[in-house]
């Protein structure tokens, strides 16, 4: 009513005053930032589509190679080792992932390959390859033959292109003189259990911690890789341990799953692959066995296999088959040739959890008792070791006896 008396009341010829209208924007605040926001995808969309990275932002390793010079092509004409006529060219491959794949290695070419330590994912440079006379020292040492580590018999040393290898001597054999002491006939009337610690001789720091709080009955398995291992599998001995070197091998997987340089592949001839165990086995010497590091497939192919185990038992080494491939011709191969062989039972830190651990340490010892040996195996991560040692030292109590991996074997072969 009284906007119509207002309108009544206006001059003629005026129009009435307008509200104001409040200026209104075409976004809110919100409505900005869902669309710049929808930008950055699309941006970040379109760097993944058209950048050219097959990896994806995997780590990728810097190779440094150099034409191999006349002293190193004369070089390649020189035999493998007794027993083997030709050489086999090599490849070298990182513990990491790589771009490159499978080039073939020739005399004096070098190769900078990144080293990863799987519990605390440090990464270290290392050389491999050249020859002895490069300018850095780790490529020397790389390219050298390792020396003889103390305490070592050299009657059961052979020399091979690579350096010395085990050999056995008459009656003696390295699986015998290298095993550690213990009462094997109290062994032979109780339960026993065996753990084996894998992964050594890259990491320092893990290796001396698992050589200094576990007890001198756990046997301890190096990888051929680090600066030196040998020093560390010789700090080892001393400490009691007895020693086994694992050996990589291919998984199913690779090369996503790659265990590292040398590692022995199906894809290979016979003759190929012995040639990398010659390198791998002069790594280091002392040890009383080997044992596969990952190779879930190169240890279910039967003609890739059979040679690997015939070599190590004409060497006087155990073969410890660490359980990880239900498809394994290790168990029949070995057993054709009479030599120690052992299985792992259970992989303690599978889940590695301080729970996890006691509980697959429990189910080790009822395996124990129900077969009599049991042999479980593990890492040198901080709560292994932790868990282990703490469990190892009331064992006794419970009526089992922890013994080294090389009495559980030749238990097993007894019984």
């Amino acid at each position: 009513m009284t906007e119509t008396a207002d309108d009544l009341s206006a001059p003629l010829g005026r129009d009435k005053p307008r509200r104001k209208r409040r200026l209104r924007l075409p976004f809110t605040a919100m409505q900005l930032l869902a669309v710049l926001l929808g930008l950055f995808l699309v941006a970040f969309a379109g760097f993944a589509i058209f950048n050219k990275d097959p990896l994806g932002g995997e780590p990728m390793t810097r190779l440094a190679i150099r034409e191999p010079n006349a002293a190193d092509k004369a070089g390649d004409d020189k035999p493998v080792a007794a027993g083997h006529g030709q050489e086999s060219k090599q490849d070298s491959k990182p513990e990491s992932k790589q771009e490159t794949r499978e080039a073939p290695k020739q005399a004096g070419e070098q190769k900078t390959v990144t080293m990863i330590d799987g519990s605390t994912g440090t990464r270290r440079d290392v050389v491999i390859g050249g020859d002895a006379t490069a300018g850095k020292s780790e490529a020397a040492s790389a390219s050298a033959p390792p020396p003889v580590m103390a305490g070592i018999d050299p009657k059961l040393l052979e020399k091979s292109r690579y350096g010395m290898i085990p050999m056995v001597a008459g009656d003696l054999k390295p699986f015998n003189v290298y095993a550690a002491d213990a009462d094997r006939a109290k062994a032979a009337k109780m339960p026993v259990v065996a753990i084996l610690i894998g992964g050594l001789g890259v990491g320092a720091a893990k290796t001396t911690d698992a050589i200094m709080r576990l007890p001198p009955a756990v046997t301890l398995a190096f990888t051929p890789y680090g600066s030196d291992p040998g020093k560390l599998a010789e700090r080892a001995r001393a400490q009691r341990h007895e020693i086994f070197l694992q050996i990589p091998m291919e998984p199913y997987d690779f090369p996503d799953n790659d265990p590292g340089p040398q590692t022995l592949l199906t894809s290979l001839s016979a003759d190929q692959n012995m040639d990398r165990l010659y390198w791998h086995l002069s790594r280091m010497q002392g040890y009383a066995g080997i044992t596969n590091f990952m190779g879930a497939r190169f240890i279910a192919t039967e003609p890739a296999m059979q040679p690997i185990i015939r070599e190590a038992a004409k060497r006087g080494l155990g073969f410890f088959d660490d359980g990880s491939s239900p498809r394994s011709i290790a168990p029949q191969a070995a057993g054709s040739l009479a030599m120690p062989f052992g299985k792992g039972d259970i992989a303690i830190d599978a889940v590695p959890t301080p729970a996890e651990i006691d509980r697959a340490l429990t189910k080790l010892e009822a395996a124990a008792r129900e077969r009599g040996v049991a042999v479980g195996t593990a890492s040198a991560l901080p709560v292994s070791i932790e868990r282990i040692g703490a469990w190892t030292k009331t064992l006794g109590d419970r009526g089992i006896l922890l013994v080294p991996l090389t009495t559980a074997m030749l238990k097993s072969k007894s019984s």
